[in-house]
């Protein structure tokens, strides 16, 4: 802690006193953001572990249903199909905001136009992995949101927390320290300013007597 070399005059304590009612208004607010980060931080990062379970089990539909679909129609068929299909993706961003902190929202969106093909002795298996593809590539999208989303927070709870500590441990005690030490002070001139006076009363009424 350091104490400021301020003039200690009534003005500039006024003023250290506003001072310092600000910087603790700046640190229950920032403590209160760190504290809502850190609670969307921690429930993002157990979507994300989710997430990442839910790809593996849809990647593990998905190539099951695949080759089941290569053992009934035959590689050169489902290559064929691959080709003649008419499925168009779009991968939409839209943004939200906590706490200042600008995280993405992904959503997968697919538009479809079958048939592709002839049904006539096609194998279930065939649309039963193109759908285990697709909800693989949305699953995917929003585990990527949610990737972007844990890093932002966790850089701007990082931000946050520096600037809670320093006001927590610097700024508050160095502006509450020399608060204090101008207080001591200018009690202590209004004291000598005392002894002063009672000082000049006496002489002159010492005087006056003579």
């Amino acid at each position: 802690m350091a104490i400021r070399n301020i003039p200690p005059t009534k003005t500039n304590l006024l003023k250290l006193k506003e001072e310092l009612k600000f910087a603790k208004l700046g640190y229950e607010l920032l403590d209160q953001k760190r504290n809502i980060l850190i609670i969307e931080l921690l429930g993002i990062v157990d979507q994300a572990v989710d997430i990442q379970n839910q790809i593996e089990e849809a990647l593990d539909r998905a190539f099951r249903s695949l080759e089941e679909a290569i053992a009934h129609s035959g590689r050169l068929q489902i290559k064929s199909i691959a080709l003649a299909m008419n499925l168009k993706s779009e991968v939409k961003i839209r943004v939200r905001k906590v706490m200042g902190v600008t995280l993405p929202v992904v959503e997968t969106q697919f538009e479809e136009n079958p048939p592709y093909f002839s049904g006539i002795g096609m194998s279930f298996w065939v649309d039963e992995a193109i759908k285990n593809f697709m909800q693989v590539l949305k699953i995917m999208g929003r585990f990527a949101e949610l990737k972007i989303s844990v890093v932002r927070l966790a850089e701007e709870v990082k931000k946050t927390i520096r600037k809670v500590n320093a006001l927590e441990k610097i700024a508050i005690p160095d502006l509450e320290e020399t608060v204090q030490n101008i207080e001591s002070r200018l009690e202590e001139s209004e004291r000598e300013m005392f002894n002063l006076m009672k000082m000049v009363k006496e002489s002159i009424e010492e005087t006056k007597r003579h």
